[in-house]
């Protein structure tokens, strides 16, 4: 069976930049397709985790290594699933769910995917601030303020490409292994009591709060759409025997990643029920688990902790915003610019952070860090239905398709999940309807009927037919015959000019564009401090001279049989270029552009996207 490759790519500035298919033996082959797993794993040992992992080893002990091992039990198969979606289809969850599911309920399965990037972005936020404050003593206030600059360290990584990143991500997750390894050393376990841990047990209804938030900390919504991108960064064989053997090799990638953030995982509660647990001093915490280490493992504990929490919240941003990235074009078909992005994200983190801490204090954070789990388990339903359903279809997934046993257990992971949710929804409510105000209680009700409905409908729907037809998602139009192809001819040209040596080639690509009777229409904007302040009524040296080179431009161009005009513009460059080019009835604008990147964008990349963006007509950059 041949899969064709779909031409809306998932993170296409990076879509099939590793190339597999070439022929390498060994484990050379493998290593080809290993990294997409690591970038998924950090949303797995993010600040979010600790602040759960932490809280449960400190409360309850060993007693909820069990629930560890679930999550990661679930979260293989569940990333698994993900991976083949991506592999098979060429699609990511959000692309599938936005051609499958009707308009209105992928809005509303798009603002929870939202809400799970922000929950897990707030996470993010708290943990690098709480980190740089436990290394530095700088006020959270300040740390949380600092985690918006991360935003141009993304910028520079995508630069360099999916691999760099991921090597980037693997070096920060072998920090945080590494670091924990030598605190359990440290902490030295009782290896039969935590044996116990493995065994499951019942839970009251706190250990069922923490118990859910490890859940929504390990097994994250957004990591789904994540994995079911990032495996479309490897070029493969589109053959029933290259699929097989990306899902085989992913399978791998998945495994070691994933059990490397158990590990981690688990390091922390063991430590946490160590030290804290066992000694009678249950922390509520990061920043007091920091405070104790000390007097329990030395001074070398708590340094460990600091860079092991501040690698952990850098690797999971830059994965949160990626998958931020696949939920928006995915649902939306909007791609807007990779740092605008990242700003929207962390801002939305950033505020609600801001607003706890100037409120109700730094005591409160690690209370926020675990609600921010629980949402996030509250948002797996609406990613896991949907990619059972996907993954199971035969129609779509070929050969493929999950097997029966495979299905069984994803069917019930969804309805543990399911019911652990609603089970605390409900405890959560009845608090709510005993002691909440009357806009609480109708806002709760109405959310849950909402999200009720919901998630019966992404249930049922595929089992009786009722999705929409499968459509693509339009990222770019359609391609069609040229039918309809017309020439453009354009009469008017004009060129903006900066007097340099770069006008000659300005010039020559408005004549490429031009005919026989072609009028070029020549533009200038006088920049000296008078003409900035007295506009067309300046007479400096500057004005001057500008107004003689103009005019020899013009000159030697009709002397070269063409027809010309030249128009000087003062005050603000791009209102100047603009109002004159609407004011010639120009058909076309010619600029240049000189190539910067990164922080030169915001200072010299303003006059050519701001131009583009206030004319109607075609407008020609020329890269100088």
């Amino acid at each position: 069976m041949n899969f064709k490759k779909n031409t809306d790519a998932s993170l296409s500035e990076v879509h099939e930049s590793v190339d597999t298919t070439v022929k390498k033996a060994g484990w050379r082959r493998i290593f080809s397709f290993l990294g997409p797993a690591y970038l998924v794993s950090v949303g797995y040992m993010d600040p979010g985790n600790w602040a759960t992992d932490l809280a449960g080893g400190s409360k309850f002990g060993y007693s909820l290594i069990w629930v560890l091992l679930m999550s990661n039990l679930m979260a293989l198969l569940l990333q698994g699933l993900s991976a083949r979606l991506g592999i098979v289809r060429g699609r990511d969850l959000a692309q599938v769910n936005r051609e499958n599911y009707p308009r209105l309920v992928n809005f509303f399965l798009y603002i929870l995917a939202e809400i799970a990037i922000a929950a897990c972005d707030l996470a993010e936020v708290l943990g690098m601030a709480i980190g740089i404050q436990l290394l530095t003593g700088l006020p959270l206030v300040w740390g949380v303020s600092i985690t918006v600059l991360d935003t141009f360290l993304l910028l520079y990584l995508q630069r360099l490409g999916i691999r760099k990143m991921e090597i980037f991500i693997i070096t920060l997750v072998a920090i945080i292994g590494i670091a924990f390894l030598i605190e359990i050393i440290l902490a030295k376990p009782n290896i039969g009591e935590m044996a116990k841990g493995f065994v499951p047990g019942p839970l009251n209804s706190n250990a069922l709060y923490i118990a859910i938030g490890i859940i929504g900390a390990t097994v994250m919504p957004h990591n789904l759409y994540l994995h079911s991108a990032l495996v479309q960064t490897r070029k493969i064989d589109r053959t029933d025997a290259g699929i097989k053997q990306a899902i085989r090799f992913n399978r791998i990638d998945s495994t070691i990643a994933l059990n490397l953030a158990f590990f981690v995982n688990a390091a922390i509660l063991i430590v946490a029920a160590t030290v804290f647990y066992k000694t009678g001093n249950p922390v509520a915490e990061i920043k007091e688990a920091h405070r104790l280490l000390p007097s329990f493992l030395g001074n070398i504990a708590p340094v460990l902790f600091a860079v092991a929490l501040i690698a952990a919240g850098q690797s999971s941003t830059i994965t949160g915003t990626l998958a931020g990235q696949i939920i928006m074009e995915g649902y939306l078909s909007l791609r807007i610019n990779p740092l605008l992005r990242r700003l929207i994200t962390r801002l939305v983190a950033i505020i609600p952070a801001l607003i706890v801490i100037i409120i109700y204090g730094e005591e409160n954070v690690d209370a926020l860090l675990i609600l921010s789990q629980v949402i996030l388990s509250l948002q797996l339903g609406f990613a896991i239905i949907p990619l059972i359903h996907f993954v199971s279809d035969k129609k779509t997934m070929g050969k493929f398709a999950i097997r029966p046993i495979t299905k069984i257990a994803a069917w019930i992971i969804a309805s543990v999940l399911v019911f652990l949710n609603l089970k605390m929804l409900v405890n959560e409510m009845g608090t709510v309807y005993s002691d909440g105000a009357l806009w609480q209680k109708v806002l709760l009700t109405a959310g849950g009927i909402t999200c009720l409905a919901l998630l019966v409908y992404i249930i049922i729907s595929p089992l009786v037919g009722k999705t929409k037809k499968a459509q693509p998602v339009k990222i770019h139009p359609d391609v069609n015959s040229f039918r309809n192809l017309q020439i453009p001819s354009f009469n008017k040209i004009a060129i903006a000019l900066d007097f340099s040596v770069n006008d000659d080639k300005l010039l020559a690509y408005a004549i490429g564009q031009g005919k026989a009777d072609t009028h070029y229409l020549l533009v200038h904007i006088v920049e000296s401090p008078s003409a900035k302040l007295f506009g067309k009524d300046s007479d400096d040296y500057e004005s001057r001279k500008d107004k003689e080179r103009l005019d020899s431009y013009v000159e030697e161009l009709q002397a070269r049989g063409f027809t010309a005009e030249g128009f000087l513009g003062y005050k603000n460059r791009v209102k100047e270029i603009v109002r004159i080019t609407k004011g010639v009835h120009a058909d076309m604008l010619v600029m240049g552009a000189h190539g910067h990147s990164g922080f030169k964008d915001f200072v010299y990349g303003e006059t050519v996207n701001a131009v583009r963006h206030e004319l109607k007509i075609p407008v020609l950059i020329v890269n100088l």
